[in-house]
């Protein structure tokens, strides 16, 4: 029964099916923006960087990242863990990192145009291992929303920069 309530609400209505079947995704090129980019981080504005040690972000909850209850979605919020925690660990001019594992506490809900801020802390670097940490919290209210922890890779392609 709890799966039928489950399947029900991952139903498409006829109006959003209609209007995802309308969606016209053009090709890219190399250094173009993506659908992607322009559908889940557009609207991240950043407000501090450390190279290494730190990066702050805001962002304005849109109503294409929330879900049928008005919060912002969970798969959203793991996007944001995943990019911002990926934006600490980057270094110009070597490969980029690969995401090995995220684990993420969902810890309260953001509501549709709640301004949230986004932090990503450096836990550490081991080799072409990195650890992130990535809290969003309501600017507004100084709640915390969501907590993750991010791991990621990166094979060796020339020297590994100190932080």
């Amino acid at each position: 029964m709890e799966m039928r309530k489950v399947n029900k609400s991952l139903e498409l209505t006829q109006d959003e099916s209609e209007a995802v079947s309308q969606l016209v995704i053009p090709a890219i090129r190399y250094g173009e923006s993506s659908f992607y980019d322009a559908f889940a981080l557009r609207g991240i504005l950043l407000d501090r960087v450390e190279p290494g040690v730190l990066v702050v972000c805001s962002f304005k909850v849109p109503p294409r990242l929330t879900d049928r209850s008005g919060n912002l979605a969970n798969g959203a919020i793991a996007n944001l863990v995943d990019i911002v925690g990926g934006a600490i660990a980057y270094v110009p001019g070597l490969s980029m990192n690969v995401s090995v594992d995220i684990s993420i506490s969902y810890i309260s809900t953001a509501k549709l145009h709640d301004e949230l801020e986004i932090t990503s802390r450096m836990l550490g670097r081991v080799g072409g291992c990195s650890g992130t940490i990535v809290i969003l919290r309501n600017k507004t209210t100084g709640e915390i929303i969501a907590e993750g922890r991010h791991s990621l890779f990166r094979s060796h392609v020339g020297p590994i920069p100190k932080l």
